[in-house]
């Protein structure tokens, strides 16, 4: 696939994780649409992205339900006039407390945007992507999805669901020639992440590498695995979390 050509829908692209993997891929010449909820900030990553030459988009969305992931796969390909060749589901809220604490508002809302809007953006790109043989889809997950931490059931609970989406959606359409993977990232300095303060650098401590990554060295991975260069690469979930889940 010639990255001149390539179009990348990135949900959470308008900041942290998702805006960083946006930069990269405009760098390599593909034309990047970012999701988000803040219009004022998305149109802002999208026109600096065009500020420095590479080709961008917008669209609002605040990934709730099925109509909204319905109706971005349209707009997206609208946008693109032609297919999306890379899905990456950056976007995700991730809430810590006690399980017993858990209203069944907040419940709803992170299981409907950390797994339904990925499920259906999926359902919606993924039989197109078969259909023309080729396309790649990146989701983001965490390394709470792979053990056990008190405070995170319900955060790591929704990104297991993405790690298993993630093994079998490689099985349902990899012969097809979509690639599916995922990258499980460890503490990562974000602007979502600023509020945790000194329990971010407390969390990161317990890996290896001792510190929190930056949203670049994610989006470095994520690359790896929307490009080419990852092209015998289905089903992985790619850690980088600093070594944290292999002790």
């Amino acid at each position: 696939m010639a990255a001149n050509a390539l179009t990348a829908l990135i949900t959470g692209g308008t900041s942290g994780i998702g805006r960083a993997t946006a930069n990269k891929l405009a760098q390599l010449g593909i034309h990047v649409l970012v999701v988000g909820r803040n219009v004022e900030r998305g149109e802002k990553a999208a026109a600096e992205i065009r500020a420095a030459g590479g080709k961008a988009g917008f669209i609002p969305s605040d990934l709730q339900e099925v109509s909204s992931a319905r109706a971005v796969a349209k707009t997206a390909l609208e946008l693109a006039k032609g297919p999306i060749d890379i899905l990456i589901n950056s976007a995700g809220i991730f809430p810590f407390g006690p399980t017993h604490e858990t209203t069944e508002e907040t419940f709803d809302r992170v299981y409907s945007l950390n797994v339904k809007v990925p499920y259906f953006l999926v359902a919606e790109l993924a039989p197109l992507m078969a259909k023309r043989g080729k396309g790649i889809i990146v989701n983001v997950s965490t390394m709470v999805a792979e053990y056990g931490m008190a405070g995170m059931a319900l955060y790591g609970s929704t990104k297991a669901a993405i790690n298993l989406l993630t093994k079998a959606w490689a099985a349902e359409y990899g012969r097809s020639g979509v690639r599916v993977n995922a990258v499980s990232p460890g503490p990562t300095r974000t602007e979502g992440t600023a509020a945790m303060g000194e329990s971010l650098d407390q969390l990161a401590a317990q890996a290896p590498a001792g510190r929190p990554a930056t949203a670049d060295e994610i989006a470095e991975a994520i690359v790896f695995l929307a490009t080419d260069r990852s092209s015998f690469i289905h089903g992985a979930i790619l850690p980088v979390d600093g070594g944290r889940t292999a002790v």
